[in-house]
């Protein structure tokens, strides 16, 4: 044992061996190692809420708040030089603005700000700008899709208003039958903050009959909208649904009259697009209409008005290239008004319509559809006046549509539609018709999620959050 001791190399093992036997019960002992758990985002109510109505000029602009909302809170309406506030969710705030006026932003802090919705409607009677014509007030965002007629078949203006604290850079891309249209003008727009300004797409882009158009900013945010007068009519083209390979295109009322859809591929790649109509009876795919071929960066269409004229529907397109869509509603009558809806999400969270109307001559509906599986809803009409009616419950079978036709008072209301715990996905739009001398009056507005949730990013304790990394 001395002569192992006083070898060096047989030190050396007995160190090993002892650290061996100390780190060896260590490994024994010591507890499992926790499972990882992945952060989930977290739902949050909205604290803030704003929206712009592009151009509120001798329209009707309606603004409400869902009731229900939890805390306290304020919604600001700049109208001009009379600013309106509003603190009570549920009360319905209603005003026609004089010709002339500016975009009008409407903010809301608070519980004001969960679910807020407002709308603008324009009804004139006779003229070039006859018609109904009806949008969703916009929110500011640094990127927005439109799809429908181009500057070749009308007069299409594109308005946009940056009411956020720091300048816009915008950049516009046209995309026609022929492809996409390359312009100088069509970028390098600057907006000051809280500038607004009207684009005459026909000096960006004169040729196109049909057209997709992609509104982006480099650096802030801003409210886009375009209107589109047409000899069939004056309506707004709602917002579309980034390019995906699923779209659906809810909203076609079971009205009479031509319906058209747009459909446009603005990436690289050609794309084979399946076309399915989902009808009150059932979902089919419309004969020698199934299938649309749209080559690489241009726009199609596809008329679609012997497949689902005078029933309620949406439209399913389904695609392996990415492509955006929406549909011309025409209405009847020897003078014609249009329409537009366009692709849209399901309302997983709700939706609410600002403005609806009833009376002996207009008549407001709700068209939901349950493509995937069946869905429940309850809707719930915000009366101007009075206390709301209990709410409505609505069942819709997988792959069907269902037609609500909205009672509600003559003075005008909102609508809230709610989906139920489990329910399958819903997709809907709210479509206005009035008669009138000459021919029908129509406007339309796919549902939108309401805004009353987000989710934010999960919160973890990361040194890197509080300390400098090395450059």
């Amino acid at each position: 044992m001395r002569r192992l001791i006083e070898n060096r190399f047989g030190m050396l093992a007995l160190v090993l061996i002892a650290l061996g036997a100390v780190y060896g019960v260590a490994f024994v002992t010591r507890p499992a190692p926790a499972a990882p758990v992945k952060a989930e985002p977290v739902r949050a109510p909205i604290a803030a809420a704003s929206t712009v109505c592009p151009d509120p000029g001798g329209a009707t602009v309606t603004a409400v708040t869902p009731p229900n909302a939890e805390g306290t809170g304020q919604t600001l309406i700049e109208d001009g030089d009379e600013p309106a506030t509003v603190d009570e969710p549920g009360r319905v705030w209603q005003k026609t603005m004089a010709s002339g006026a500016d975009p009008m932003r409407v903010h809301a802090t608070g519980a004001m700000a969960s679910g807020l919705e407002a709308a603008q409607t324009r009804r004139v009677l006779s003229g070039a700008a006859r018609g109904l014509a009806g949008v969703r007030c916009v929110d500011p965002g640094a990127d927005a899709w439109f799809v429908g007629p181009g500057p070749a078949a009308g007069d299409l203006k594109l308005h946009l208003a940056n009411v956020e604290s720091a300048p816009a850079d915008v950049a516009l891309v046209v995309y026609s039958g022929e492809g996409q249209v390359i312009a100088d003008r069509a970028s390098g727009l600057l907006l000051k903050p809280g500038e607004h300004r009207v684009v005459d797409l026909k000096k960006v882009a004169p040729s196109p009959l049909v057209m997709a158009l992609n509104v982006s900013t480099g650096r802030g945010r801003v409210a886009a909208a375009v209107e589109a007068a047409t000899s069939e009519g004056v309506d707004w083209l709602p917002q579309t649904t980034a390019p995906a390979g699923r779209v659906v295109v809810p909203g076609l009322p079971g009205s009479a009259g031509r319906r058209e859809l747009y459909v446009a591929a603005p990436g690289e790649s050609d794309a084979v697009v399946h076309v399915k109509a989902v009808l009150k009876d059932g979902s089919y795919a419309l004969e020698n209409r199934e299938t649309v071929e749209v080559p690489a960066g241009s726009v199609v269409t596809l008329d679609l008005s012997t497949g689902v004229t005078g029933q309620p529907a949406a439209i399913v397109l389904t695609s392996e290239t990415p492509v955006v869509a929406g549909l011309k509603i025409v209405g009847t009558g020897g003078r014609t008004d249009v329409a537009f809806t366009a692709g849209a999400p399901p309302i997983d969270l709700g939706s609410v319509v600002a403005d609806a109307r009833s009376t002996k001559d207009v008549t407001s509906r709700l068209v939901l559809s349950a493509p995937d599986a069946a869905a429940d809803v309850t809707v719930t009409l915000l009366p101007r006046e009075g206390k709301a009616p209990d709410p409505i419950e609505v069942a819709i079978p997988a792959a069907r549509t269902k037609e609500i036709i909205l009672k509600g008072p003559a003075k005008g209301f909102s609508v809230v539609v709610m989906p139920k715990t489990g329910s399958g996905p819903v997709y809907g739009g709210r479509v206005m018709e009035e008669r009138a001398s000459g021919g029908q009056l129509v406007t339309a507005q796919p549902l939108a999620v309401a805004r009353t949730w987000t989710l934010v990013p999960p919160v973890a304790e990361q040194p890197s959050a509080v300390l400098s990394q090395p450059s």
